[in-house]
């Protein structure tokens, strides 16, 4: 096949690098390219390209011109003040993304949403893949899934002739995304080395409970889709389900029962303050974010995780300790990371990323 990946340096993308057998014609797009000579990144070919800045459209269309398939995973998580508006890329990367896909005549799209579209449902029950795609209201990334959900429901009425599919997982964690999941929740105020000490007070509200699924486990499901030519909308996640002294534990560190109001003025202090980039939006997301159900996944798709959430979680952990990356920017390991630059950190006004509420 031949199959063009957004946001092919990513950790979603970077995993697909590894899990897709050899012989494909990969094409790898990419804001900033990584080193095209280390694994897995020379597996593919390769094309920078912001897909949300004007006129990408035209420019994705030419490169999607005789595909197999095209995989959509460029989203802006948590960008930098710097970066491209995160509804830049998102809105628009992905309005220009399903444009080309049309005018190219793709026969088949996969697109990564995210079980964060999903509506507020009952605190310990899984949902379906027909759970209302409603959102948190004070999370941005998980109303940006539902503004995605809601383009590719008009583009499926559209384009019947296009085999859709949507990857709807939770938490997508491993070991070389230490890098990128340093940026967003820690560097540079706070050494990723501390995470995972056992001295370290891990504050978390009583009724918190967490789902992950590790980033090779997706990787596996796209493999499938591709392989299988599945269609339709599909949820990821382990099996297990975390409380707050479980996931406390997998942290590492011994849980300090706080209050959710609490800890989220906290962390709104920390991130206006620029001292962490963590925004509350995050905790919002955390604490009301919907449980998947895998039942499709397992028995239509024949998809069977490798790892829990706990080995999941506890890969990352130790990737954040040891300074673990790829060689791509957005994995890498965060540069001037030592004592001075935490204090000019310190020293910042106003928040170090765009906003998530």
């Amino acid at each position: 096949m031949r199959i063009v990946i957004t946001g092919a340096t990513g950790n979603v993308g970077t995993a697909l690098l590894a899990a897709l057998e050899p012989g494909h014609d990969v094409v790898g797009l990419a804001r900033r390219l990584p080193d095209t000579t280390a694994e897995p990144y020379r597996a593919a070919g390769w094309c920078a390209l912001d897909v949300g800045g004007r006129g990408a459209d035209r420019e994705l269309t030419a490169l999607f011109e005789g595909a197999d398939a095209v995989v959509h995973l460029a989203w802006a998580i948590s960008p930098r003040r710097g970066d491209p508006p995160m509804w830049c890329t998102n809105d628009h990367g992905t309005r220009h993304v399903l444009a080309a896909a049309a005018a190219a005549g793709v026969p088949r799209l996969v697109a990564a949403s995210s079980v964060a579209a999903y509506g507020p449902a009952s605190r310990w029950d899984k949902v379906s893949e027909f759970h209302p795609r409603t959102g948190i209201e004070h999370s941005a990334y998980s109303r940006g899934k539902a503004a995605l959900e809601s383009l590719l429901d008009r583009f499926e009425a559209r384009h019947p002739e296009i085999g859709l599919a949507r990857l709807r997982p939770c938490a997508i964690l491993q070991r070389r995304a230490a890098g990128e999941f340093a940026r967003w929740l820690l560097d540079p105020a706070v050494p990723a080395r501390l995470a995972g000490g056992r001295r370290l007070p891990v504050p978390l509200w009583n009724d918190l409970r967490a789902q992950a699924v590790h980033t090779s486990d997706v990787a596996e499901a796209i493999r499938l889709i591709l392989a299988t030519g599945y269609t339709g909308p599909v949820n990821l996640a382990a099996p297990d389900v975390l409380d707050a002294d479980a996931l406390a534990a997998v942290l590492g560190g011994t849980r300090l029962p706080v209050p959710k109001p609490l800890a989220r003025a906290a962390v709104r202090a920390a991130w206006a303050s620029g001292a962490l980039p963590v925004h509350p939006g995050w905790l919002e997301l955390a604490d009301r974010a919907a449980l998947a159900d895998t039942t499709v996944a397992e028995t239509v798709l024949g998809w069977q995780p490798r790892y829990d959430a706990a080995s999941a979680i506890a890969e990352l952990v130790a990737g954040l300790r040891s300074g673990a990356g790829a060689a791509s920017p957005a994995l890498a390991p965060p540069r001037g990371s030592g004592v001075l630059a935490r204090l000019r950190s310190l020293t910042r006004v106003g928040p170090s990323h765009q906003s998530q509420a």
